[in-house]
């Protein structure tokens, strides 16, 4: 087969960790027989530095000829927290309809957890975000604003559209594991129907209603996003596939990469699951600009990025040979954190593309 990718290493460290995730395609597809072509895009900090552009129509049309996207990071020093994020990331997500935000979290072998006596048996799940609707819309305002009588107002939005089409996602995911052996079955929604009466209500009815009419074998359950975050820290083991509305996913995703061993394993993809729809997988580091051309920091997140890109693009067995490198290398590791390896970004990438 063959793919068409888009690429935007972004800023900071975003370039380095790439390098690595392509230098591991390359490895993975001379032997996988796998075709590709690569298109490089400069939408970042940088540009928008010196031209003032973020994105535009035009540019995100030209995305949708792609089979998938890979993202380095996004985030600037020298660029005013969110313009590059709603700009660019957000647009992104809601201009090509990448409704589902999809975060394996998988604690690797060797690598050390806050959680005392865990280990990779006990932190083996999948969260399923909603990843389009909720806070995220920015429907709301201010009113005043610099008055002592300032208002301001940010609704969260749910339609039974989009939270049908996320909880269907998941659901077929949770049965695709159990089929698969690599789940229980279980699928637990998150929200916080006690306080958010009206929104819960919308997600739990749905969630039974789907579950019980197409999917009665799959066990359901629920958690408030509280509970869940303290269940995360004294069971994760009780896990298997979560699904959640978009801003609590995007809280308690970087809760499980923290338990996963850090943001520097941690990988997602937004993903457009139709019929020619285009998705675009990434680490969830960040940027970190300290550290920007140092060699230091650590390419795993960008490279699991890279093997869930070919997981859900049609080259499974790339990917999982990518995920099983990586399952080589982190015992190898010292840290995963930045400086601390053991081993240069370089090094790193290196010894995947050896394990594959």
């Amino acid at each position: 087969m063959s793919l068409k990718l888009a690429v935007i290493p972004g800023d900071g460290t975003g370039p380095e960790v790439v390098r690595e995730a392509l230098k591991v395609l390359k490895t993975v597809a001379a032997s996988e027989k796998l075709k590709y072509t690569l298109t490089e895009f400069d939408y970042g900090g940088d540009r928008y530095l010196k031209s003032g552009k973020v994105i535009d129509e035009a540019e995100i049309q030209g995305l949708r000829k792609f089979d998938a996207v890979l993202l380095g990071a996004l985030g600037h020093p020298d660029v005013k927290p969110g313009i590059l994020e709603k700009g660019i990331l957000l647009r992104l997500r809601f201009d090509l309809d990448q409704y589902i935000n999809l975060r394996p979290v998988h604690l690797y072998p060797g690598v050390d957890t806050p959680l005392k006596d865990k280990g990779p048996e006990h932190i083996n799940f999948d969260v399923i975000r909603e990843n389009t609707e909720d806070l995220y819309c920015g429907h709301g305002g201010i009113m005043r604003k610099g008055s002592p009588q300032e208002i301001s107002t940010q609704e969260m939005i749910t339609t039974r559209f989009g939270a049908e089409r996320c909880l269907r996602y998941a659901f077929d995911y949770a049965r695709m594991k159990k089929k698969t052996k690599k789940g229980k079955g279980k699928l637990t929604l998150v929200h916080k129907t006690n306080v958010l009466t009206f929104c819960g209500d919308t997600w739990f009815r749905a969630f039974n209603e789907i579950g019980e009419q197409d999917y009665p074998d799959i066990e359901r359950d629920y958690n408030h996003v509280d509970a869940c975050c303290m269940w995360f820290v004294k069971s994760p083991e009780f896990y298997d596939t979560i699904v959640v509305p978009n801003m609590f996913g995007d809280i308690i995703t970087d809760l499980a990469a923290i338990i996963q061993g850090g943001l520097g394993v941690a990988a997602g993809g937004n993903i457009n699951p139709e019929k020619g729809g285009v998705s675009m997988y990434e680490p969830m580091g960040g940027s970190a600009p300290k550290y920007t051309n140092l060699n230091v920091i650590n390419p795993l997140a960008a490279i699991a990025a890279m093997g869930m890109l070919l997981q859900n693009t049609g080259a499974k067995k790339a990917g999982d040979r990518i995920d099983a490198a990586i399952k080589k290398v982190t015992p190898k590791m010292k840290s995963q954190s930045a400086g601390k390896m053991g081993y240069s970004t370089t090094q790193v990438g290196d010894l995947v593309c050896e394990n594959l």
